[in-house]
């Protein structure tokens, strides 16, 4: 009974914090440091005849330290009390995960566009999203949403609850440093390129299985005739080898068509389309996306849940 409790109570209460309090905004943040850091190493790294080789020792050490780190403290507040174990973990779960805040986030942009106009909802957009968004449609706005909802789902509900429940809070937050490595030097310009290759491959292996089952948890959440077929097709057509998964999943269950050209960094990306129905999208599309983003993060707690239920 205890081992499970270990596991599965900093779960649920760490979950309900994040259901009903979103990222603390105004409170020291674990990510924040991890960009801190990040951001440092990068300043002094990414230069020289070594990008490449600075760049995988980066993407190597920092994930490793965290995990180290983080075993650490979980085997320590232990040591100094079981409560103090329970409190730390389901903080460190709620810092993990970002299902609130990505729904947050996502209806304040479709709210700006809704009640400011065009140009507000484009750079409320550009606060969430790394597409240039000065040339958006509504249209492309919602779809920009859509797309970021379903992908951080994968990034920022499933998978850090996976690696909880292969290591604990250390694991969630040592995947959390790999995932924020990606998402500052994960790109292919000039200036990334070599340095940030490793935490890009990295981050695609680490979100494999997450990003599958992500995109099973969301065509069972909204089923309709058909969706599996439709992630098959169109999962593998995307550029990233596991964001085509949740996206494809998403568009299959909203009847849209998510992908096409946007702009990154300077540079015309050509997506391929996932879904051909090119029809308009409203507000309602979002409450969908929402309601299935919350059931999603919630079957993933239960099926957690019942992973350790042999601990008992």
């Amino acid at each position: 009974m205890l081992s499970f409790s270990i596991f599965t109570v900093p779960l649920i209460i760490g979950y309900l914090l994040d259901l009903i309090f979103g990222d603390p905004r105004k409170l020291p943040h674990p990510i924040v440091a991890f960009g801190n850091i990040i951001g440092w190493c990068e300043r002094h790294f990414n230069k020289g005849g070594h990008k490449k080789r600075n760049g995988c020792l980066i993407a190597i050490i920092l994930p490793l330290s965290t995990l180290f780190l983080g075993g650490l403290l979980a085997w320590g507040s232990w040591i100094l009390h079981p409560f103090a174990y329970y409190g730390i973990a389901s903080v460190f779960v709620f810092y993990g995960l970002a299902n609130h805040s990505l729904i947050q986030e996502g209806g304040e942009v479709i709210r700006t566009l809704e009640e400011q106009g065009l140009d507000a909802g484009r750079k409320r957009l550009s606060w969430i999203v790394g597409r240039d968004t000065s040339q958006l449609s509504p249209k492309k706005i919602y779809t920009a949403v859509l797309e970021t909802m379903a992908e951080n789902l994968s990034d920022g509900v499933v998978a850090p609850l996976f690696f909880y429940t292969l290591g604990g809070f250390p694991a969630m937050m040592a995947y959390k440093m790999v995932n924020t490595l990606d998402s500052m030097i994960g790109y292919k310009d000039a200036r990334y390129k070599d340095f940030g290759c490793c935490s890009a491959h990295l981050d695609d292996v680490l979100n494999y299985i997450p990003a599958r089952l992500t995109a099973f948890l969301i065509a069972l959440s909204g089923y309709r005739k058909g969706i599996f077929s439709f992630i098959r097709k169109y999962a593998r057509q995307h550029a990233s080898p596991n964001s085509g998964y949740p996206e494809s999943a998403m568009a299959g269950i909203l009847d849209c068509r998510f992908g096409g050209p946007n702009i990154y960094h300077g540079m015309l990306v050509e997506k391929p389309y996932i879904g051909t129905h090119n029809r308009e999208l409203s507000i309602n599309d979002y409450k969908r996306a929402a309601r299935i983003n919350q059931t999603v993060c919630l079957s993933t707690v239960i099926l957690i849940c019942l992973v350790f239920i042999p601990l008992i």
